[in-house]
């Protein structure tokens, strides 16, 4: 059984985010490589990269669905989850798996960066040499579905028998199965690294699994869950 805390904003954290997601979207179109240059996730190493990105990324999204289908998620699971833990814990667990996408999918750029150079911040000049690496160095990365990847893990976790009702699926789903296929849908296509997929699947991969670490942990604190 899980408590629902009673909590005194006129706004939820959810509502807030999706507002400033549309805001930024709709600045970004205005004013995009301004945006892209401060905001969008560049690899490191690349000299376009800087620590504002780490958070910015998160606020960015390519087009119309993209940010339409997160910000659908974010306010599906999302308000669920809120009040399931309250506004804090679910600012904290939204970041936390934001920044675990991010971990995770530099971290295998810096992977594939090392296999084609032999280090993980090569000299320019050895960039060139490579497409893959300078795709990695000059493509950013924008998008929260790392921080959407871990609500959905989240959900599926405290909430693996509920059906859901998916537009390309005729029939209910439990959200267990769901979560499980989609996680396992996003390793086979992050494996495969079709070079011409444009979707941050480790960024996905990696939302997914610092969700289900930090529910895991939460759900042994008994102050919140009994």
């Amino acid at each position: 059984m899980y408590s629902y805390r009673p909590y005194a904003q006129r706004q939820s954290v959810v509502f807030n985010l999706i507002a400033i997601n549309v805001l930024v979207f709709i600045v970004s179109l205005l004013m995009h490589d301004f945006m892209i240059e401060w905001l969008a996730l560049f690899y490191p190493a690349s000299p376009s990269f800087k620590p504002l990105q780490l958070v910015g990324h998160m606020f960015m999204h390519g087009n119309f669905m993209h940010i339409f289908s997160n910000m659908f998620a974010l306010f599906m699971f999302g308000s669920v989850l809120e009040r399931v833990w309250g506004p804090e814990r679910f600012l904290i667990f939204y970041f936390v798996t934001g920044f675990g996408a991010a971990l995770l999918h530099l971290g295998v750029y810096a992977w594939i960066v090392y296999n084609f150079t032999g280090s993980v911040a090569p000299d320019l000049s050895m960039v060139m040499d490579f497409e893959t690496v300078y795709n990695i160095y000059t493509i950013p990365t924008v998008g929260a579905s790392g921080a959407v990847f871990g609500l959905l893990t989240a959900f599926g976790v405290l909430f693996p028998n509920t059906e859901l009702y998916l537009f390309f699926i005729p029939i209910p789903i439990r959200a267990k199965y769901f979560v499980s296929m989609y996680v396992i849908w996003e390793l086979v296509r992050g494996i495969q690294m079709n070079p011409n997929d444009n979707v941050a699947h480790f960024a996905h991969l990696g939302g997914a699994l610092f969700g289900y670490i930090l529910v895991r942990m939460w759900r042994h604190d008994r102050r919140y869950f009994y």
